[in-house]
């Protein structure tokens, strides 16, 4: 079947906290130049998107115009000092940086240019790497996130375009931001596999959150319990993922490829390998072709594992886009790229050896996906 795939990147990312912040911008290089590496930005079928900046009415989709205003002053001084609680801007995940208002919003004209190539036409996918900041709400910036370029690119295609959207989330900390943004209409669909907000930020995510008004039953939150290992995330993914899609019969699918359920990430207590990422992909590749001519938009997300997990797993995002088999051996120059980065450890394969999870960990998981099923109606036929 003959498709187009784009990778939405213009080059070094300015969205950057500093150097003591957990997102760091080299992830992002990393990973686009294993993709080079790899052989997978010279095919034929593939091409690059530069990102631009959002225009403020791009943003009003989704924020608020005090608070656009707010992020853009408070760039202007650029001091990581300074504070605006009001919109939860100031030290701590969310420093104010100089430019920030520009470098958010790059972040959001790529995924504007990533949807709109998508909807250009049947059989196209793209990737905006730098993206996928879910946690940002209205008027507050949450998470590592100040602009919610998700939820700015979903809500372009329904107003563009009249999309139903399927959104799948499967970063480890909870979609709260987009899950908000979309909690009363039936046009959206959101599911969010993330570990259980009892012990992960940002605390919220529970099953029983299903959307209101129009929205009830839309929501859909798979909250696994720290530790969850690949198959009993893959069991619980395969048990609900293609029934939720394949009942809404979406005209788009974006997911959000968070890399930070990865077994060595930092911040979270997952414990799944980049064969899953590899799986989820294959998965939302396929319910693409098979429900809505192949539009399907990938963004990045989180991963903390900056020289390992991350890059991996989105260049296996990328190479399933182009229906591309790679060879398990990484290549040696991206590895020598790492290291003059600063990587002081560096993974020996593409592909980690699966986790397998025990009889008790399957229950707990089991049990969750059958709350899932018995509170969401699109699962009852």
């Amino acid at each position: 079947m003959k498709h187009q795939s784009a990778l939405v990147w213009g080059g070094p990312i300015e969205y950057d906290f500093g150097p003591q912040h957990p997102l760091q911008p080299v992830r992002v290089e990393l990973a686009v130049e294993l993709m080079r590496h790899y052989g997978l930005l010279d095919r034929p079928e593939v091409s690059l998107i530069a990102p631009r900046i959002a225009e403020d009415s791009e943003l009003q989709l989704i924020h608020s115009a005090d608070y656009i205003a707010a992020v853009r002053e408070a760039g202007l001084v650029g001091d990581p000092l300074a504070a605006r609680p009001e919109y939860c801007l100031g030290p701590g995940d969310n420093p104010i940086f100089p430019d920030m208002h520009d470098a958010a919003a790059e972040v959001v004209g790529g995924s504007l240019e990533a949807v709109d190539f998508v909807m250009g036409g049947p059989n196209r996918h793209a990737f905006a790497v730098a993206g996928g900041l879910h946690h940002a709400m209205r008027a507050c910036a949450s998470g590592f996130c100040i602009y919610n370029d998700a939820a700015v690119a979903i809500e372009r295609a329904r107003r563009a375009h009249g999309a139903r959207v399927v959104y799948l989330d499967t970063d480890a900390h909870h979609g709260d931001g987009v899950q908000s943004a979309f909690y009363d209409t039936d046009e959206v669909l959101t599911i969010s596999f993330h570990e259980s907000g009892r012990f992960l930020f940002p605390g919220t995510g529970f099953v029983e959150e299903l959307g209101e008004g129009a929205g009830k039953g839309y929501a859909v939150n798979v909250p696994l319990p720290p530790g969850t290992r690949d198959s009993a995330y893959r069991a619980a993914f395969d048990a609900l993922v293609p029934a939720l899609v394949r009942a809404f019969r979406p005209y788009l699918i974006v997911n959000q490829n968070g890399a930070d359920a990865h077994q060595d990430d930092p911040l979270a207590h997952l414990r799944v390998t980049t064969g899953l990422h590899a799986h989820i992909a294959r998965t939302v590749h396929g319910l693409a072709h098979e429900l809505c001519e192949g539009r399907w938009l990938a963004l990045g997300g989180g991963g903390y594992d900056l020289y390992s997990a991350v890059p991996r797993a989105w260049t296996l995002v990328f190479a399933e886009m182009g229906g591309v088999a790679l060879p398990p051996e990484l290549p040696q120059a991206w590895l020598a790229f790492g290291r003059a980065k600063g990587a002081r450890r560096q993974p020996s394969a593409l592909l980690d050896p699966p986790t397998l999870s025990d009889p008790n960990e399957m229950a707990e998981v089991g049990a969750i996906v059958n709350q899932v099923k018995e509170v969401i109606p699109l699962l009852h036929g």
